[in-house]
Parts: C-alpha cells; sequence; structure tokens
C-alpha cells in the first residue's frame, strides 16, 4: 500500500557519495524533502535533481534537509553528484529496501530491470510525519515541484 500523507515515514539507513551512514533520524527536528529517482544520468532523472539542484537556496531558505535517493551504487551516484555539481546527499539504496519500504518500487521498469526505484517525492516533517507524497506511475513524468514548495511554504 502506498504512503500518504499523514503517515509516519519509515526509517532507512542508507549510505551517501562519501561512503557515510545516513539515516532519517539524523534529521529528527528538521523537514526532510526525500526524492527518489530510478537512474543516474539519465535525462528525466538528471532533470528532477538538478531542479532541486537549482532551487537549493529555496530549501536551504527553509532549513529543509534535501536528500536523492535511488538504487545506483554509491560510485555511479558520486559521479553523477560531482557531473551535475549537486548540493545535498545521494543516497545509495543498492539493495532496493527503502524503495519497498516507501512503496516507490517499479515492477518491471525497462529492459527488464526489475524493482528499480520509481520516481518519487516525499516531503517529511519534523516529527517524522509525512506532508507530501507523490510517486510517479511512469517514469517518464516528472514530481510536482510547484506542490512542494505550496506545501513548505506553509511551514
Amino acid at each position: 500500500m502506498a504512503l500518504k500523507v499523514g503517515d509516519k515515514a519509515p526509517e532507512f539507513k542508507l549510505f551517501n557519495t562519501d561512503k557515510k551512514e545516513i539515516s532519517l533520524s539524523d534529521f529528527k527536528g528538521k523537514t526532510v524533502v526525500l526524492h527518489f529517482f530510478p537512474a543516474a544520468f539519465t535525462g528525466v532523472c538528471t532533470a528532477q535533481m538538478c531542479t532541486l539542484r537549482d532551487d537549493y537556496s529555496f530549501y536551504n531558505g527553509l532549513n529543509c534537509v534535501v536528500l536523492g535517493c535511488s538504487c545506483d551504487s554509491l560510485f555511479t551516484l558520486g559521479k553523477f553528484k560531482a557531473e551535475q555539481n549537486l548540493d545535498f546527499d545521494l543516497l545509495s539504496d543498492f539493495n532496493k529496501e527503502t524503495c519497498k519500504d516507501y512503496d516507490v518500487q517499479y515492477e518491471n521498469w525497462i529492459l527488464g530491470m526489475k524493482g528499480n526505484s520509481m520516481r518519487a517525492a516525499y516531503i517529511i516533517d519534523a516529527e517524522g510525519t509525512i506532508i507530501y507524497a507523490e510517486a510517479m506511475e511512469s517514469a517518464g513524468d516528472q514530481v510536482n515541484f510547484a506542490s512542494m514548495k505550496e506545501v513548505l511554504g506553509k511551514l
């Protein structure tokens, strides 16, 4: 069953591109903007992460923590982060546990690949409750950044 507004966000522990373990509980007391994406270096995923990068001052100004998460290896994500000049952590869900916990997994993605992360966005409040939830059935569709900003603007 898909996670929705009002649900408690599942805890996760994932490695970032600096090989540091990051968990949701590390950010208790802060708003977390968590974006899932299917694969680094693909067109829509790059646009998603670069939109976050380009609007980073907006999120930072609201004292939000921005995180990107995909099933790519942390080494692939490190190269992607460097090439795109991303100012926020990218987390590797290589074992596909977190995307499963958040119910954002494509059963069949492309070219026979199974279980990749969907394109999705969650905003998690300071107490760990989901206040925005969006998951795209089609990997070619982009999340609604304007709606996310509207929710954040009300905090």
